[in-house]
């Protein structure tokens, strides 16, 4: 929470901690949960759905931005401030995507979990997230879930299998967005870019989330002027402030400023509040005063392999490549398969069951080996097993990872290297 400072997620202002106890001081939500509010409505007319899913999928996106996936996205998670507007709230489950590694923990709440999630396989994060939100967003509209019943077991086979009703009173564009976002195949998943150029979104969007202007805070962050000077009256160093600002420590300084303008930003006009503390606007005051970028740098990251082919003929192309190389492999998925891979394969036979187009066994680390379920066993030095699954990089793109599971590593960057040659060639 800390790495974030966003008009649609709850801000963090100090962590104290002492012997007894952890104390979390958070920006105050006076108007509690969206799903109290549902509550009281039954549901929302779609102008007012539209415009709190709007903040929503803003503050979401921000998150991602910064490499954060929140995975327990619904309408209890979601906050409204006094002149409501909604806030991401509660990261408890959240985690930090990193290069290389994708995600495989099943957590959250089960009405909005995604199929890949209460599957346990593998996920790279923000697709999990857009299932969440196409979740609350049918809960806006109607009051209700598009997946539910009262065992577990019969809900996860419901939203396994992504059937489910509209209401007649969903219009086309709500109807065609949902349904997007409620695709079980996460590949063919809408991303949040293809959200806001779609048609249902676009409509009332205010000009701060379209220009995502407010995502852009690693590019300059303004440090309001009239809060250092009311700092100043009470007795603050002002070049200790913008130090400790811009290097995001958290002390009494940047505590205090961050509510100070916090309470003059409750005082503003809703455009005022757009712009201030986020980003530069045209005509600023010339004592507003810029510090140098603290957050990461916003240039593109990738996992693994890069496909601009469609999911089938990616998937079919690297299978392909697999043959060539003698690796063994067992699906998971269509886009998730286990592999193994030993590179001296000319010198020995396969173990029985097994094929190198189809691993109809599975293999499990054992005391530091790869075993079969037959009990062949290959040491580390060996072979290697790893994982690949593919997903949605953005619209145009696909990204095939893969993550190494047990054995040596050499070996695993020897096989990704030889793919690469194979892909290459």
């Amino acid at each position: 929470m800390r790495l974030f400072s966003h008009p649609h997620i709850v801000r963090l202002y100090e962590v104290i901690e002492t012997r007894t106890n952890l104390y979390v001081i958070m920006e105050y939500m006076n108007r509690g949960e969206l799903f109290d509010y549902i509550t009281e409505n039954r549901r929302l007319e779609e102008d007012q759905a539209r415009r709190f899913f709007q903040q929503i999928i803003s503050g979401v996106e921000s998150c991602h931005l910064h490499r954060v996936v929140h995975r327990d996205l619904k309408p209890e998670n979601l906050l409204l401030d006094s002149k409501g507007n909604v806030k991401v709230a509660d990261f408890g489950l959240a985690n930090v995507m990193r290069d290389g590694h994708l995600l495989k923990t099943t957590c959250g709440s089960p009405n909005y979990a995604s199929p890949e999630v209460i599957s346990g396989r593998l996920y790279a994060g923000p697709e999990v997230d857009v299932w969440s939100c196409g979740v609350v967003i049918y809960a806006l509209l109607s009051g209700s879930l598009p997946f539910d019943d009262e065992t577990i077991p019969v809900l996860y086979e419901k939203i396994k299998s992504g059937i489910f009703t509209f209401p007649n009173y969903f219009s086309l564009g709500a109807r065609d967005l949902i349904k997007r976002m409620l695709t079980v195949d996460l590949v063919n998943r809408i991303t949040i870019p293809e959200i806001y150029k779609h048609p249902w979104f676009q409509v009332g969007l205010p000009q701060y989330i379209a220009d995502h202007s407010l995502n852009t805070s690693w590019n300059a962050r303004k440090v309001d002027a009239r809060v250092l000077e009311e700092m100043n009256n009470l007795g603050f160093n002002v070049q200790e402030v913008i130090v400790s600002l811009n290097n995001m420590w958290q002390n009494q300084a940047t505590v205090s400023y961050c509510i100070l303008l916090h309470r003059r930003l409750n005082n503003c006009t809703s455009h005022e509040a757009n712009l201030l503390g986020s980003l530069p606007s045209e005509g600023t005051d010339r004592r507003d005063i810029y510090v140098r970028p603290v957050f990461p740098d916003q240039g593109k990251w990738a996992l693994g392999f890069e496909s601009c082919s469609s999911p089938h003929e990616t998937m079919r192309d690297v299978l392909t490549v697999f043959q060539r190389l003698n690796v063994q492999w067992k699906k998971i998925g269509p886009y998730n398969v286990k592999c193994l891979w030993k590179p001296s394969v000319q010198h020995y036979s396969l173990p029985n069951g097994m094929n190198r187009i189809s691993l109809t066994e599975d293999i499990n680390c054992v005391n530091g080996s790869l075993k079969t379920s037959n009990n062949e066993t290959f040491g580390f030095c060996d072979a290697v097993k790893f994982e690949i699954q593919l997903y949605k990089g953005n619209a145009e793109s696909y990204v095939l990872d893969w993550q190494r599971v047990c054995g040596d590593p050499f070996l695993f960057i020897e096989v990704c290297a030889a793919f690469r040659a194979c892909v290459v060639a």
